[in-house]
């Protein structure tokens, strides 16, 4: 391919990645704006609640037990074997508190209310149910993104709370009866190391992912094109960007929280 060709190309992804960053940035303006004004359906928040923190419930306490206690077996191994065992409890508050628990969370979500929001948008654009509300002066802002903004950006942290307590005692039980950790020590180590801004700060990120997860989701959706077949690529790629996007963010988040 000659040269010329390549930096069109290049340019053109370019331009399509500003233009699509310009359109996000906008949806999220115009959101923030509505909700400042007080342009918000509390029925139908409380509705997208329950869908993003009830039904994430049971795939975010299964995947946070397991994780914390394989996280546990393979760090008390270690730990033991330099006759370090005791301060497992601690590094397992720590990266729950930090890492972990948000993760699971942010990752639980995005992989499933993203693709649900997403397929439910672009099945609503692609059958005109979005222009009909337009034609009808009902603005799909306040009626379809508010709700699913503010219902991850609130109900997130809360998973994580639960992410962090089943996480924690899923090492606790895998530590102390399979790594033979000391349940005291395991405990007060956990209790001297792990800060309450750990958790805050782990709490503070989430919301942010929830909000990344929202916006995303809802801009693919209303975005989608194609009928059928657009639906799913729509769907695909939300999932995919949204979890790019969290693990890019949790990077800075995490440099600048701890």
């Amino acid at each position: 391919m000659p040269y010329h060709e390549i930096t069109e190309n290049i340019g053109k992804r370019m331009i399509k990645l500003l233009e699509i960053f310009g359109e996000i940035t906008d949806i999220s303006w115009k959101v923030i704006r509505d909700i400042f004004k007080g342009k918000v359906n509390m029925k139908l928040v409380l509705e997208q609640m329950a869908k993003v923190g009830f039904d994430s419930f049971p795939l975010a306490f299964i995947t946070s037990a397991f994780v914390g206690m394989v996280f546990a077996v393979q760090i008390a191994a270690k730990f033991t074997e330099f006759g370090a065992g005791k301060y497992v409890g601690g590094l397992m508050g720590v990266s729950i508190s930090r890492e972990l628990g948000p993760g699971i969370t942010g990752i639980v979500v995005a992989a499933r209310v993203a693709a649900a929001i997403t397929a439910e948008l672009g099945t609503m654009r692609v059958t005109e149910q979005i222009d009909a509300m337009e034609a009808l002066g009902v603005s799909p802002v306040r009626y379809l993104i508010i709700p699913r903004f503010l219902a991850t950006t609130f109900m997130l942290p809360l998973l994580t709370v639960l992410t962090i307590i089943v996480g924690f005692a899923g090492g606790y039980v895998v530590a102390t009866y399979v790594g033979k950790i000391n349940p005291v020590e395991y405990m007060e180590t956990a209790q001297t190391f792990t800060k309450l801004w750990d958790v805050y700060g782990g709490l503070m990120k989430t919301a942010v992912f929830g909000m990344i997860i929202s916006i995303v989701a809802c801009y693919r959706g209303l975005n989608t094109q194609g009928g059928a077949k657009g639906v799913g690529e729509a769907t695909t790629s939300s999932v995919v960007i949204t979890l790019i996007s969290l693990f890019i963010v949790n990077y800075f988040l995490s440099v600048l929280l701890f």
